[in-house]
């Protein structure tokens, strides 16, 4: 992340519907059902994929980290993100923006669907298939002044999963389906988890308590989020049809779930998992009590959204849920002092990037999968996937939760 931190996030689980349809009791409860299920996916195995991550020796391989200054800073980039977007969409026109947006998250989801599938693929590419290694490389200048500005390294495995990822791309970008929304969706959640990290607990509760307050304030405050929420085209959002009985697979009366609900409570449980392993006591107590604790927030969430049929800031029910119910936990476990000093071993912050000798930006990274590049003097080695890189610079858009 250069320039931006994580922000945004924090969303409005609303419900679109229109005002002839009515969801049956069956079809309600299977588009909420899934929509919880599909939310707690990327969570549990973002978090098991981000204790590998934080598990590398390789500096060049460590997660971004978020620091306490950069959780504090997220509400109020998340305010000023929503509500520029809210003056594009009252000034220009909603086609022409949303086009544009279209065409982002198109090439942002092909990237990221495919770092998600590159682990499945290692393990069900046949042996019998060679598997080639390619290098893309962009150097600027010549002899002793050469630099390195784009270094990446990948396979065919790496190319097979760009090949799927890209027909589900263009599927979307012709269709709008909702299904392939869900697959870059979901894609986009599990790597958030995976790859933006929590230093400290504390910088989790600051983060989770500063979208607290975005959230309820825009959602109950303003017309904004909502007003925004109806205009936004993207895949940022979980969705799922009522009238999936009815009609099937063309339904088009939808239930949703931003990607903030499922970012931001995730990386904070990914990070209670990673405080698991740290103990060493073959336990996984404050991991597991956070993913209840979410499973009870987002159920209360709906409850109360069907109950009061209004918009409901969803981290209004899961951050008091994912916090306290580990807090709690500690305090009967006499670990709360433990919990809170232990602070993760991962150095780099979000705020770092690659500046080469004359300062200017660099950008490393492989563009699918973690494949190692070639790191010397003077030159930065792979730190991520393209993705992450973008992932990490742009995510005020990719984790606007609407």
């Amino acid at each position: 992340m250069r320039n931006t931190p994580l922000s945004l996030q924090v969303s409005l689980f609303a419900l679109n519907a229109t005002a002839k349809f009515v969801a049956t009791p069956e079809g309600t409860a299977l588009a909420y059902g899934s929509l919880v299920f599909m939310a707690l996916l990327p969570i549990f195995f973002g978090a098991l994929r981000s204790v590998s991550c934080s598990k590398s020796k390789n500096s060049a391989d460590m997660p971004e980290t978020i620091t306490s200054r950069d959780a504090a800073r997220f509400p109020i980039i998340a305010s000023c993100t929503l509500f520029g977007l809210y003056l594009f969409f009252k000034v220009f026109s909603q086609e022409y923006i949303n086009l544009l947006l279209s065409v982002y998250f198109f090439v942002l989801g092909i990237l990221a669907l495919s770092h998600t599938m590159s682990p499945l693929m290692c393990r069900v590419f046949p042996s019998s298939l060679p598997n080639k290694q390619y290098q893309l490389l962009f150097t600027q200048g010549s002899g002793d002044s050469k630099e390195e500005i784009v270094n990446y390294e990948f396979d065919t495995k790496n190319l097979v999963c760009l090949l799927i990822s890209s027909v589900v791309g263009v599927w979307y970008l012709l269709k709008k389906h909702w299904i392939a929304n869900n697959l870059f969706g979901l894609a986009f959640a599990l790597n958030g988890v995976e790859l933006l990290h929590l230093n400290n607990v504390s910088t989790g509760c600051i983060l989770l308590g500063g979208l607290f307050v975005y959230d309820v304030f825009w959602v109950f405050g303003t017309n904004v989020m909502v007003t925004v929420a109806k205009s936004f085209e993207a895949p940022i959002k979980l969705v799922f049809p009522q009238d999936l009985l009815e009609k099937g697979l063309e339904a088009s009366n939808f239930a949703m779930l931003g990607l903030g609900d499922i970012v931001i409570p995730g990386i904070f449980i990914a990070l209670l998992l990673r405080f698991d392993v740290s103990l060493k006591k073959n336990s996984r107590t404050y991991f597991y009590s956070s993913f209840l604790a979410y499973i009870f927030g987002l159920g209360l969430t709906i409850f109360v959204m069907h109950t009061f049929k209004h918009a409901q800031p969803a981290l209004l029910y899961l951050v008091p849920a994912c916090v306290g119910f580990p807090v709690i936990v500690a305090l009967f476990k006499g670990e709360l002092t433990e919990m809170f000093r232990w602070v993760t071993m991962t150095t780099r912050t979000i705020t770092d990037v690659g500046v080469s000798r004359r300062g200017r930006v660099q950008t490393w990274a492989c563009p699918l999968d973690p494949v190692r590049s070639h790191g010397g003097e003077g030159k930065h080695p792979r730190g991520y996937t393209v993705y992450a890189q973008i992932l990490l610079t742009n995510s005020q858009f990719l984790f606007l939760d609407l």
